[in-house]
């Protein structure tokens, strides 16, 4: 059986923030191998997250942030199950990760599912694609091809789950809200924001 230093833990601890038995349990699993260890841990996260997706998120808070040059400003939406959760120091970590991602990302997010982009920003993106230099004299159905792609794309990025999370580009920011969810042990749901910069 490998031996699980108490160094080994406390590092994948820091660099997943499961809790200490979860880390020493997923290290144990996979012989040590930390990286291993993290794949376990995102996917047991994803699942306890999963479960709780149908939970009433009946608490929660709107959170502001406001960029260091005073230029940019985000205000999130986030809600949970109880208000014990929503004042507590995780949550509020969250919400600052959120707002802070929103301030920085290019392209910035203007839904947080990809089913929550409009379809008149779909059609007039595809609109254009269509009128891309590269695609002239192609015949229609490789056109529609390369379009459908492109267009495939561009709803990924402006879907702020689906985006990667501006801290760490490894996991997305549903990943990264779902692996708070099983931490916190409740739903958490974003349900929307809004960005300003200043003179657009």
């Amino acid at each position: 059986m490998t031996t699980i230093s108490a160094q080994a833990v406390a590092t994948l601890r820091a660099k997943s923030g499961a809790g200490m038995m979860d880390c020493k349990k997923a290290l144990v699993e996979t012989g040590g191998d930390e990286v291993k260890a993290m794949e376990l841990l995102r996917a047991k996260g994803l699942k306890t997250a999963d479960k709780k997706a149908d939970r009433v998120t009946g608490d929660g808070r709107v959170h502001a942030y406001i960029h260091h040059n005073q230029k940019v400003g985000v205000l999130v939406e986030v809600a949970c199950e109880t208000d014990f959760v929503a004042r507590g120091e995780v949550f509020t970590q969250l919400l600052n990760d959120l707002c802070m991602h929103i301030a920085a990302i290019r392209p910035t997010p203007v839904a947080v599912l990809e089913s929550d982009v409009s379809e008149e920003l779909v059609s007039e993106e595809k609109r254009q694609l269509l009128l891309a230099e590269d695609l002239q004299g192609k015949p229609d159905e490789i056109k529609e091809k390369i379009v459908g792609g492109r267009i495939r794309k561009f709803i990924t990025e402006r879907a702020l789950y689906s985006q990667e999370f501006v801290k760490d580009p490894s996991v997305t920011v549903e990943d990264m809200v779902k692996k708070v969810i099983a931490n916190l042990g409740e739903n958490i749901k974003v349900n929307r924001f809004s960005r300003f910069e200043l003179g657009s």
